[in-house]
């Protein structure tokens, strides 16, 4: 007879997950510097850098590629005085110029959107299936050699390009939610905000450089060039992404033995094995939908500044920050600062001062939220001073960035299993005020009074308060028990 043999049973079950975490409580035995979830957060950067170049580089392109005579129509309102400014010869002219007029410019900057929002839910689908790795790579690769047909199509006609666009918007669709289910497997909980961060904010930086640049190299060479060298760095970038980087950890051909362990131990009762997905408990989840507010909410009040604010500038205020390129990239370049720095921020507060995951969500979402709206109605009454313009929007625009390590990673907080699907359905939401807002704000607008915008700004400004308040009521830190049914235990 052995009567201990209950306990040693007890003790070899529970052993492996224990002494995972003992050995390395605060990851200092895998320390994040020179690891191989850092070097996937670097190529991820990378990525979405490109990405978003790729994304805005043609509302750069098509000034120089339409004609004169066919831009957007001139200034109406009297409320401030015209400001003199030298205009600037192109050094090389050589570019085909087109007839479209404004709403043909609008419906060709307005593609992209109808694309992308198509494919936001089947690519955390397939993300789930099949890895993110593939369909990140693949969605910027088609973006990349879409973009390299963009002269191409612009010669074919109008509906080649609208056609090629929306296709670029297909490819990109895909990449946030299948980055998401990457992250689901590579990044410790107590890692998640600095990690997605450093990834995500690539966006943002990549609109701060390739906003001037691109105008640099319309300046110097030919609108084309725009579409040819961002194009052929997408390709570049996609065959290092392939050989480096892998869908996760225990695929990873150079990752440390302590490192693996390290993650895949922190990730041990958070994630779930079922091949079928909840796709009733998903949709009524509570915690998904404050999500999905916060997320419509914070995107009408984004593109409203990065979108109608600066008509709003030209129109009433008589200033077109188009006219400088470092004008146009400082509220995005006040953003990626913020975003870098908040995610170590949120990750310092959870990890050192134990400060509960929902409540580092709520405070930044709260931040991110409700200091862009109060900036936003601020400029409605800035007189003309385009200075105080400029400062506001890119306010505004840098405390957006604390929504990042906010509601922006909230889905990996609820269910990791599924963070891939849950970005696909708040990013489908968040990609309609893209589409909608400007129609509104065109509505609005007959007259172009400063009242009529004054109105645009209060609308944008109500609808982020409510987003923020639904999101501090209904959300939550913790995995959701419908994301754990069928959980297991990572083991070598």
């Amino acid at each position: 007879m052995q009567t201990p043999e209950p306990e040693e049973a007890e003790e070899e079950e529970d052993r492996t997950p224990l002494l995972l975490r003992e050995a390395q409580p605060t990851g200092k035995a895998a320390p994040i510097c020179c690891s191989a979830r850092l070097s996937l957060a670097i190529w991820a950067f990378l990525g979405f850098f490109l990405l978003y170049a790729l994304r805005v580089n043609l509302s750069v392109a098509l000034v120089d590629m339409v004609e004169s005579n066919a831009s957007l129509t001139k200034n109406t309102s009297n409320v401030c005085k015209e400001h003199s400014s030298t205009p600037v010869v192109p050094r090389n002219t050589t570019g085909k110029k087109y007839p479209w007029d404004a709403n043909t410019q609008g419906w060709i900057l307005g593609s992209f959107f109808y694309g992308y929002i198509i494919t936001q839910v089947p690519g955390g689908y397939l993300a789930r299936q099949f890895g993110g790795k593939k369909l990140l790579g693949f969605g910027i690769l088609g973006t990349a050699i879409f973009t390299l047909f963009t002269p191409l199509a612009a010669d074919l006609g109008v509906g080649y390009l609208i056609a090629v666009r929306a296709l670029e918007g297909l490819g990109e669709g895909v990449t946030f939610p299948a980055m998401h289910a990457m992250w689901s497997c590579w990044a410790p909980p107590l890692e998640r905000s600095k990690l997605l961060s450093i990834s995500y904010a690539g966006a943002q930086l990549g609109t701060v450089v390739s906003l001037p640049l691109s105008g640099l190299i319309c300046f110097y060479m030919n609108w084309i060039y725009v579409f040819y060298i961002f194009g052929a760095l997408g390709v570049l970038w996609f065959i290092f992404w392939m050989l480096i980087v892998s869908d996760t950890p225990e695929t990873h051909k150079r990752i440390s033995h302590a490192e693996k362990e390290y993650i895949l131990s922190s990730l041990t009762d958070q994630l779930s094995t079922q091949k079928s997905i909840p796709w009733g408990a998903i949709l009524t989840s509570l915690p998904l939908w404050a999500i999905v507010v916060a997320h419509f909410s914070y995107n009408w009040t984004f593109y409203t500044l990065l979108t109608l604010l600066p008509t709003y500038m030209k129109e009433i205020l008589r200033f077109d920050v188009q006219e400088n390129g470092f004008l146009s990239a400082l509220p995005y370049f006040g953003c990626w600062i913020c975003i870098i720095l908040s995610g170590q921020f949120a990750d310092y507060l959870r990890e050192k001062q134990n400060m509960p995951t929902v409540c580092v969500r709520k405070t930044f979402t709260l931040i991110g939220m409700i200091g862009p709206a109060v900036f936003l109605v601020a400029a409605g009454f800035i007189g003309c001073d385009y200075e105080m313009a400029v400062a506001f929007v890119t306010i505004s625009t840098t405390l957006g960035g604390f929504s990042t390590s906010g509601y922006s990673i909230n889905h990996l907080d609820i269910a990791p299993s599924y963070a891939g699907i849950l970005l696909g359905i708040t990013n489908s939401f968040g990609t309609i005020p893209g589409m909608v807002g400007p129609l509104v704000a065109k509505g609005l607008t007959h007259s172009n009074t400063v009242g009529e915008w004054q109105t645009v700004f209060y609308i944008a400004a109500a609808i982020n308060l409510f987003g923020a308040i639904f999101f501090a009521l209904f959300s939550s830190g913790e995995v959701q028990d419908w994301a754990l049914n069928g959980y297991h235990l990572h083991r070598n």
